[in-house]
C-alpha cells in the first residue's frame, strides 16, 4: 500500500541547509542531506563508536549486518544483486582499482575509447594503462552542442578496443547520454563499456539491466548521501577479473575492491537516505519499485525547474551557455559565462548574494579543452529535486546585476 507523497514544501524541510535561506545550486558537486540520514550517521557513532564489523561479539554482528543491509540497498537502487557491487570511499577509488584489474588482462596495442564529456574519475583511470602499451583514443563530442554521435564512435572501434568509457550525463555541461543506444553498439563489436552515473544518477536513477553496460559507477553523496563511491560489476565479467585484494579473499569476490574498513557510519547514512527516497516515491517499503517511484517523482519536480533554469540563462543579454540550448539533450545543470566577467568572479559575486553556484573546470578535463574553457572554466548553476522555481529566479536576477 502506497504512502502519502511529501508535498514540495515537505521536502524541502527535510534538508536542513536549506533553512538558512540561501540559493543552493551546486548539486552537481554534492548533494545535501536529508535529516533521518544526518540521524542516522549520529546514532551509529553514538551506539557502535568505530567498533567493527566482528562476528566474534554482538555489537561486531549488528555492524556486519548494516554492512550487507547497505549493499543491498545499493543493488536495489541499481537494479543489480548485492554481490556484484562494491561500496567505498569515492567512485575515483574503485576506478583506479579496476584500472589495476584490466592492467593485468590487457597487452601493449589493445585501445581504449574515451568519450569526450567524461569526468576525469573516468578518464585517469584508463589512461594509467598507457604505462602496459594500451592506446587511448577520444570520442570527441561535436560542438556547439557538444553532443556525442555514433559514427564518430564508429570510426574508433577496431579490433583491439577493449573499452568504451562513457558518462551518462557531463558533470561540467550537462549534456546527456543515450547508455542503451551506446552499449548496444559498443557490444555489437565485442567491447566492455564502462559508465558514469555519478552526475545522472539525481536526476533518473541508474538501471544497470536496461543500460546493457558492463561496469556503472556512480557516488551516493551527489544522491543526498554521504561521501561515499559505488561500482556495479557485471556477474559475466566480476569471476574473471584481478584486481590487487587482500590475500584471503577470493578472485573476483567484490569485497576485494574495498580496501580497508567501511566507513559504516556513512552505510548508515546512506540507508536514511534510501529510506528517505522511498518515503519520497510513498511506498511502505525499500523495494526497486519504490525507487523507481522516487526517480519518476524526481523527474517531475525537477523539469519545471530546469526548463526555466536553461531558457532564463539563454534570455540573459550577455550570457553564453554551453551545451544544448533547449532541455533536449539535457538534465538541469546548465554551464555558462558572463561576458566580461571571470567565471570565478561572476560565482563570487553570486554567493555574496546568497545565491550559491559553481566556478571552474570541475575535473572535466576533455570537454572544457575542447570548448577552448580549460583550465578557467564555467560557472555552473545545478539543481536537484528540491530546487525551487524562487531559487532559479534569484540566480537570474544575480547575473543580471
Amino acid at each position: 500500500m502506497n504512502a502519502p507523497h511529501l508535498l514540495p514544501d515537505a521536502i524541502r524541510a527535510q534538508f536542513p541547509p536549506l533553512a538558512r535561506g540561501r540559493a543552493y545550486l551546486d548539486n552537481a558537486a554534492g548533494g545535501l542531506l536529508p535529516a533521518r540520514a544526518i540521524a542516522a550517521i549520529a546514532a551509529h557513532l553514538t551506539r557502535y563508536g568505530a567498533t567493527n564489523a566482528m562476528p566474534g561479539h554482538q555489537p561486531g554482528q549488528e555492524v556486519l549486518a548494516l554492512k550487507h543491509r547497505a549493499r543491498e540497498a545499493t543493488a536495489l537502487f541499481l537494479n543489480a544483486q548485492p554481490e556484484d557491487v562494491a561500496l567505498a570511499s569515492s567512485s575515483t577509488a574503485l576506478a583506479f582499482r579496476l584500472a589495476a584489474a584490466f592492467g593485468r588482462r590487457w597487452e601493449p596495442g589493445d585501445e581504449i575509447i574515451l568519450s569526450g564529456l567524461e569526468h576525469e574519475a573516468n578518464a585517469s583511470p584508463w589512461r594509467e594503462l598507457e604505462r602496459v602499451g594500451v592506446k587511448i583514443h577520444v570520442w570527441h563530442a561535436r560542438r556547439p552542442d557538444m553532443q556525442l554521435h555514433p559514427e564518430d564512435l564508429a570510426a574508433l572501434l577496431s579490433p583491439r578496443t577493449r573499452l568504451v568509457a562513457v558518462t551518462a550525463a557531463s558533470n561540467a555541461l550537462g549534456v546527456s547520454v543515450d547508455i542503451p543506444t551506446v552499449t548496444a553498439q559498443v557490444r555489437a563489436a565485442g567491447v566492455w563499456t564502462v559508465v558514469d552515473a555519478v552526475h545522472s544518477a539525481p536526476h533518473a536513477f541508474p538501471d544497470v539491466q536496461a543500460w546493457g553496460a558492463d561496469f556503472v559507477m556512480f557516488s551516493p553523496y551527489k544522491v543526498w548521501g554521504p561521501h561515499l563511491g559505488a561500482l556495479w560489476i557485471s556477474p559475466e565479467h566480476r569471476p574473471h577479473l584481478s584486481w590487487p585484494r587482500l590475500s584471503f579473499v577470493a578472485q573476483g569476490d567484490i569485497t576485494g575492491l574495498e580496501h580497508g574498513t567501511p566507513q559504516f557510519e556513512l552505510l548508515a547514512g546512506w540507508l536514511g537516505t534510501l529510506d528517505y527516497l522511498r518515503e519520497l516515491g510513498g511506498h511502505e517499503t525499500l523495494t526497486r519499485e519504490a525507487l523507481k517511484a522516487a526517480s519518476a517523482r524526481i523527474g517531475g519536480l525537477e523539469r519545471p525547474v530546469s526548463e526555466r533554469l536553461i531558457s532564463g540563462l539563454l534570455e540573459t543579454p550577455g550570457v553564453t551557455v554551453y551545451g544544448p540550448q533547449t532541455m533536449k539533450g539535457r538534465i538541469g545543470t546548465a554551464a555558462f559565462r558572463l561576458e566580461g566577467e571571470a567565471p570565478g568572479h561572476t560565482a563570487a559575486r553570486l554567493s555574496a548574494q546568497g545565491v550559491d553556484v559553481a566556478a571552474g573546470h570541475f575535473y572535466a578535463v576533455q570537454p572544457l579543452k575542447d570548448l577552448g574553457l580549460y583550465p578557467e572554466g564555467v560557472v555552473r548553476a545545478s539543481i536537484a529535486h528540491y530546487t525551487t522555481l524562487e531559487d532559479v529566479e534569484r540566480l537570474l536576477a544575480g547575473v543580471r546585476r
